[in-house]
């Protein structure tokens, strides 16, 4: 069931089919996940729950998400990253229209485990995808097909807001799932006909690991390398989780802005992690993965103090500009340099830790506001930032070490 067949060089056609297929799937990712996101209003209201029922409800997608992603990655060593991959985003397409037909917070989180289920597999599968793909030619470009999950929130948020007015929260998500099974007919037919390329890492019988490039290593430091990259993404994530719920809270509430800049301090941050993540394959080509890495974790750190601290408008808008730059491309870099290292399993563990913190980012900043105020429970993002920059630089020593 491989879609993968594996092919012993990919050529050029087939590299462009198959990072226009993975691209797309990236982009439908963001698209339906922002546009369930902005009908949560909606649901809340058809089914009569109070925030704290809605509140448990909605863990449903991070606890689904969360608790598939180390089995999606063994499925994907048995049958393929291809075949998972379009296999999940049918089930997301699918899923998205489910909360409609809620009636209870009870059932909205019983959906949502579905939901985050399929999001968590997906996002497994295509990340292992891409890395097989960047390993084949040997090109560093995760940051792109990030960049497209980005913009395909943007868009999807975007229409949603539009149609929001217009369409029932049922007719929305219906339309999400239509679309997403079109793209996802299209782009999994390439996928399921196009040879997977040959990368050749996995575990071997004399307890070492095949590293593309690299020969052999010792299995258990791969593994601790795997989790140290686990641990990057989780520190990037948790600002990614938090910046979300509490970022235009902080401009309402500290800063007494209206809703209109309120919102416009998180789409500054969203907007700049999409543009760096496009310029992110030749930053990383020009410079390495750990200069990117050191460099996006400190950049975060400095925009998330401004971002905290400052008792004006604009510069909580630098930094959170500066956050989004910095965080943009540490976690596809660390999510590839697992799956460079351990492959499916790999990337696996990274994801599982990554959507750990932002799983942990939300809850833990509402705690720490209760006790400290909202500014300086944000600078606990820039102190992980700065976790993550140290990590970076400990991971590559531990690299060399290795080899």
């Amino acid at each position: 069931m491989d879609s993968g067949r594996r092919a012993p060089a990919a050529t050029p056609p087939a590299v462009a089919r198959l990072r226009r297929a993975i691209t797309l799937f990236f982009a439908l990712d963001g698209f339906v996940f922002a546009g369930w996101v902005v009908r949560i209003p909606a649901i809340k209201e058809q089914i009569h729950a109070s925030a704290g029922a809605l509140g448990l409800a909605l863990l449903g997608v991070s606890v689904g998400s969360v608790g598939t992603m180390l089995l999606t990655g063994k499925l994907c060593r048995r049958y393929g990253n291809h075949p998972v991959t379009v296999a999940a985003a049918a089930l997301l397409s699918l899923s998205v229209a489910l909360p409609a037909l809620t009636r209870s917070a009870l059932q909205l989180g019983l959906v949502l485990l579905l939901f985050g289920a399929a999001y968590g597999g997906l996002n497994v599968a295509f990340n292992a995808a891409a890395v097989d793909l960047a390993e084949a030619v040997r090109r560093p470009i995760l940051p792109s097909f990030h960049a497209a999950f980005s913009a395909g929130g943007l868009a999807g948020a975007g229409l949603g807001g539009l149609l929001a007015p217009h369409l029932s929260p049922l007719g929305h998500l219906l339309l999400l799932t239509a679309t997403g099974l079109v793209i996802t007919a299209y782009a999994g037919h390439v996928l399921l006909r196009t040879p997977r390329p040959a990368v050749g890492h996995g575990p071997l019988r004399d307890g070492t690991e095949a590293i593309p490039g690299r020969g052999r290593v010792p299995l258990r430091r791969t593994r601790l390398l795997v989790t140290v990259y686990g641990l990057i993404t989780l520190c990037t994530a948790y600002g990614e989780g938090a910046l979300a719920d509490w970022g235009s809270l902080h401009l309402s509430t500290d800063l007494h802005t209206g809703p209109g800049a309120a919102a416009a301090g998180y789409a500054v941050f969203a907007l700049m992690m999409t543009v760096s993540r496009m310029s992110g394959s030749r930053l990383l080509e020009r410079l390495g993965d750990t200069p990117v890495l050191v460099a996006g974790g400190l950049l975060a750190a400095v925009g998330m103090l401004v971002a905290a601290l400052s008792p004006q408008l604009w510069p909580v808008y630098l930094g959170y500009a500066l956050t989004g730059l910095g965080l943009a491309n540490v976690f596809p870099v660390a999510v590839g340099g697992a799956g460079a290292l351990a492959g499916a399993h790999g990337v696996a563990v990274a994801s599982t830790l990554g959507y750990s913190g932002i799983l942990l980012g939300p809850p833990s900043i509402g705690f720490l506001t209760e006790a400290y105020g909202l500014p300086r429970a944000l600078t606990t993002i820039a102190a992980l930032a700065a976790v993550a920059a140290l990590l970076g630089r400990l991971v590559r020593r531990g690299r060399r070490a290795a080899y």
